[in-house]
Parts: structure tokens; sequence; C-alpha cells
């Protein structure tokens, strides 16, 4: 009876993986067919080109002389020096095969700021912050996401994959790595994929877009910006579609978009057994065994991932290894 029962509930979970592959071919068949979008007007293009915009702190040689396996991309506000130096000790900090890069925009009180120049004194002691003139606020995040792929093709072309992750967010950079030896090298994207996402059209919601900007009813399918991975050849491909896709001040939403003109479509990071999203973009309690079979938690402050990274570095591995496969 319990050898039967275990022999349905296979059949279920091959059957469901089956389904969301099959969905995902589906998806990204019908995408591939759309027809080929016009170039935006050099006036609509200004606002996401590179050349708008100058660095005022770059690394350009940080590719240079090696090839990083994976490259972290944190886009942060230039006040928010705490969770840089949270994640300098934690899921960042400099390893064989890891790079780490902050990227921001000016901060609101201007360069000759208090903010401004001890960036620039953190960026002199850690050489690790690329900083460029628009202003950083949450409606130029999608200059900020553009500019980062236009470094990322520019200037660290040979990286594997590239990790475009929030400042408030615990990366198992552990299980993330051995998941990754495995995956695609070229047209690869995944994350927490968003398939029903619609556009608000209340002008008083902070996620709204007007009919006028984007026409459709809904978005194609993209992943959450709180964290996502993708192959580094996708940097300049998303970065050339830039060119044909009229900018929106959703990110995530642009990202998608982007990836709709190059015919690629991100897919999930799940388990069967259980059935579960490995990246987390919802707040979880910090349990060491729970946070050791997820790539991502969401919502985790500089003081708390100090915290739970001192535990959960020295303890993962006592957690269930085939829960980790």
């Amino acid at each position: 009876m319990r050898r039967s029962f275990s022999w349905r509930l296979l059949k279920l979970f091959t059957a469901l993986a089956i389904f969301v592959v099959s969905a995902q071919i589906l998806v990204s068949t019908r995408s591939k067919q759309a027809a080929k979008p016009l170039p935006l007007s050099v006036e609509e293009y200004r606002i996401l080109s590179p050349l708008t915009y100058q660095y005022v702190l770059n690394q350009p040689a940080a590719c240079r002389y090696r090839s990083p396996f994976l490259l972290f991309m944190v886009p942060v506000a230039p006040h928010e020096a705490a969770a840089r130096e949270a994640i300098r000790t934690t899921w960042g900090a400099p390893g064989q095969d890891t790079l780490t890069l902050f990227y921001a925009g000016l901060p609101e009180e201007g360069r000759a700021s208090g903010i401004q120049e001890a960036l620039e004194e953190e960026n002199r002691k850690h050489a690790d912050i690329i900083q460029m003139n628009f202003q950083d606020s949450y409606q130029n995040l999608t200059i900020k996401t553009m500019m980062m792929m236009n470094w990322l093709a520019t200037h660290c072309p040979n990286a594997s994959y590239v990790m475009k992750v929030d400042s408030d967010i615990f990366v198992n950079v552990f299980y993330l790595m051995r998941r990754l030896r495995g995956s695609p090298r070229r047209g690869f994207i995944t994350g927490s994929v968003i398939t029903d996402g619609k556009p608000r059209r209340d002008r008083d919601s902070k996620w709204h877009v007007s009919e006028e900007a984007y026409p459709e009813d809904s978005f194609p399918p993209y992943v959450s910006g709180a964290g996502y991975v993708f192959s580094a050849d996708l940097a300049g491909r998303i970065s050339w579609a830039s060119r044909y896709v009229r900018m929106i001040p959703l990110e995530d939403v642009y990202v998608g978009l982007c990836l709709r003109v190059v015919g690629v479509r991100p897919v999930y990071s799940l388990t069967l057994l259980p059935f579960r999203n490995l990246f987390e973009v919802g707040k979880l309690e910090y349990n060491r065994c729970t946070f050791s079979r997820l790539l991502i938690v969401n919502g985790v402050k500089p003081s708390k991932l100090l915290q739970v990274w001192q535990d959960f570095s020295k303890g993962q591995r006592s957690c269930s290894q085939s829960a980790l496969e």
C-alpha cells in the first residue's frame, strides 16, 4: 500500500515537471515568433543610452585579469554603507570564483554632499563601487539596471554567470554555486518567475505604468528584481534590446520586455520533493536548514545578515545534504 502511494506520488511530480517544462517551451516558442519591434527614436532611447551618462567611479580593470564564474552586481543607494559592508563580509566576500561589485547613482544631495565624499572614501578602501551620474532613485532603477548590463558587456564579458541582487537579500552562495555548475552557459536566466503580471493604471500607485508607455494589457514573463541569475552573454543582448523597448520605471519588468525581444524566456528554479521555489522573495524567520534549501531570502537587514551568516556559514553542512542536490 505504501509503495503504491509512493509510486502515484512520483508519477504526479513527474507529470508536473513535464507540464512546467512544456509550458516554458510553448511560451518561449510564441515569444520567438513575435513580430520584430521597431527601434526607438533617438530622443526616446536617450534616457537609456550609455552615452547619456558618465562614470563618477568605475572599476574597468575588475575583470581584466580574471574571468569570474559568478559576478554579483548589487544595485545600492549611495548612503547604504552598512549594507555594502555586511555583504562584503558574508555572501559577497571575495572568493576564487566570485566577485562582488556595487552599483550606484548620485545621492539626492548631489556630488558635493557628505554622502558622496563618504562613498568615494569607501571606494578608495575597497575598489568595488561603480557610480554613474544619474540620480539614484526608485524611478531610475531601470536606468541603473541597463547601465549595469552595459558595464558587464563592456568590462566583464568573460564571466560565466551574473547575479543581479538587491542589498537586503540573503544569498546561499554555496547552494547557488553547486546549481550553476550544471546550468546552461548561454541564453539562461532564472529567478522567481512572474507570468501573470499586468500594468497598474492607477496614477497613485508606486508601480503605475501609463497606457502611452505600455499599451498592452499584460507583461511577458519576467523575474523578480530582488535577485536573479543569468549567463553573462545576456548582458550584451539585453543592452542591445533596450534600443527597441520604451523605458518604463519597473526594472524587472523592463528586463523581461528586453528578453522577449531577443527570444529568451526566464526559467524557474524549483525542487519537486518538496515542491519549492528556490528564489524566496518573501520574508522568512531564520532557520539554518530552511535557508540551506533556498537560494535567496528577501528582506534581511545588514545587522540581521551578519548575525545569520555567522551561524549559517558554520553549520549549513549539518543539514540534510540530499535536500541540497
